[in-house]
């Protein structure tokens, strides 16, 4: 997608699809449902305010989220069609959404060029708001019909930001490049997980992190079954021993020459290319989307190449434990005692507990790297689901202030997290008779926490943030602004997180 920043007159702006947003103004000051709509345009421009003033004075779009209204040949314009789309709220996030609504209403209609007016308004910083349009429009654009033979490519060729002439054109240029590279960041991040695993193997994973390393200037290393036993990774290798495929450990190092020496940030990724389950096999139904448990090691791939192009004054780890989770004559067994990288005896309860695993040594193979704080992020458990749903991602930490910048992250990016705790009391949980640790703790009950705790485990004092993303990585239904399959979540955040460390 070719994308430019242009400041023209709107009036003679030659394009097949200008777009501008629109918002209830009604609904922001609190009115029942019974108040009439007061639609307003999030610019100021006359040109599309003229264009538009007869449709919105006639009642016919109330601006709701997601709601679109298409012009033919408006009054007063050169570009060939306007579209209006509402949103909830003007904020960024509402307009990430929006403009993604824009994308896929275009890409069906062969409409592969399109231009956005530049949202302006007294509750928006002009910054954020073209960064989170541009990325809105990476996310509209993805599709997952990767393998129909009738596939016909309809992403959009060109897409520009049409700002007023009095705006500062670097600043903008700049917002919008950002946001090109975090939108091409999670496209990335989604292609990944949207590989079937019959092509997505822990092989070829850790191939397409080291081709994307080489291309944006990162040091990689991708090390097999040997590495593992010479680290004494007895967790991970206990998951990848049941498979054919050999596993990954994908270690990806961005070190700028100004980075102080403090703090590193490791980031570990569960890269589990497909999940059975092991030996405690999963039921049939829903089981070839487990191509997607590779989401978190997917997102910090995607982390990584975001983080190279922005360059952060700061150092960073990425790394990801690939495996697939098969059962065979050499799988794990359910009370099998596995030794982990850090010297702790796991006793196996459950096989299908698998990602814990594999992110434990992980993480302690990062503070060897050096690492001073830590991020994961894992598709780990059902129980998050049962607890929050497909909206907010389980959030898990045991230090406030590496909280605190998280949480200002996410606010930043308009991901959703909700934080759930790790007491000490969670611990009795997932004590073993036989080991240090059970790698779950025999049911359902609080599964997401007693899964965190057990990492925790591993994290020990260095300060840490878990993601469970079970329930938001993948959506089962298409949206009005993202196609159904891979979301990308957490990658945007995380990459947030990791700039706010920058000097």
């Amino acid at each position: 997608m070719n994308t430019e920043v242009i400041s023209p007159q709107l009036s003679s702006l030659a394009t097949g699809l200008l777009v501008a947003f629109a918002f209830d103004a009604a609904k922001q000051k609190g009115a029942g449902k019974s108040e009439t709509p007061q639609v307003k345009l999030l610019t100021e421009n006359a040109e599309v305010t003229n264009a538009a003033r007869e449709c919105l004075a006639g009642g016919e779009f109330a601006a709701g989220a997601a709601e679109t209204l298409l012009l033919h040949s408006p009054a007063g314009l050169a570009a060939k069609r306007l579209l209006l789309v509402g949103i909830a709220a003007p904020t960024a996030h509402e307009l990430r959404k929006a403009a993604a609504v824009a994308v896929r209403f275009a890409k069906p209609r062969n409409l592969r060029e399109l231009a956005f007016v530049a949202p302006s308004g007294e509750s928006l910083d002009p910054a954020a708001a073209l960064r989170a349009v541009v990325e809105g429009a990476c996310i509209g654009d993805f599709d997952s019909d990767t393998y129909r033979s009738e596939r016909k490519d309809k992403s959009i060729e060109r897409l520009a930001v049409a700002v007023d002439a009095s705006a500062d054109r670097g600043q903008a240029e700049a917002a919008v490049r950002e946001g090109m590279i975090l939108g091409e960041a999670q496209t990335l991040t989604r292609s990944l997980v949207n590989e079937p695993g019959n092509k997505m193997t822990p092989t070829v994973l850790g191939q397409r992190a080291a081709e994307m390393c080489r291309k944006y200037g990162l040091q990689c290393e991708v090390y097999g079954a040997e590495k593992l036993h010479e680290l004494k990774m007895g967790a991970f290798w206990s998951v990848a021993k049941g498979s054919s495929e050999p596993p990954a450990l994908i270690v990806m190092t961005y070190e700028p020459p100004n980075a102080p020496a403090g703090p590193v940030l490791g980031l570990v990724g569960k890269g589990i290319t497909f999940d059975t389950g092991g030996i405690s096999i999963k039921s049939a139904d829903g089981m070839e989307k487990m191509k997607y448990d590779m989401a978190g090691g997917a997102s910090m791939i995607g982390a990584m190449q975001a983080i190279a192009q922005l360059q952060p004054a700061v150092k960073v780890i990425g790394i990801v434990c690939a495996a697939e989770n098969m059962p065979s004559g050499k799988a794990m067994k359910p009370g099998d005692i596995p030794i982990a990288m850090s010297g702790k005896a796991i006793e196996i309860i459950n096989t299908d507990a698998e990602g814990r695993l594999v992110l434990a040594d992980g993480l302690c193979y990062a503070k060897r790297l050096g690492a001073t704080h830590l991020i994961d992020a894992a598709t780990l458990t059902g129980a998050c689901v049962v607890a929050l749903g497909t909206i907010n991602a389980g959030a898990f930490c045991n230090d406030e202030e590496t909280y605190r910048r998280f949480a200002e992250a996410a606010r930043k990016t308009g991901e959703r997290f909700w934080r759930l705790p790790v007491e000490d009391d969670y611990a009795e949980h997932i004590k073993s008779n036989i080991a240090d640790i059970m790698n779950t703790g025999g049911s359902r009950s609080g599964g997401a926490i007693t899964a965190a705790m057990f990492l925790k485990e591993f994290a020990e004092d260095t300060p840490w943030i878990h993601l469970d993303i079970a329930g938001v990585a993948w959506v089962d239904d298409q949206k009005p602004w993202m196609a159904k399959g891979p979301t990308g979540v957490p990658m945007r955040t995380i990459v947030e997180w990791v700039r706010g460390y920058a000097p």
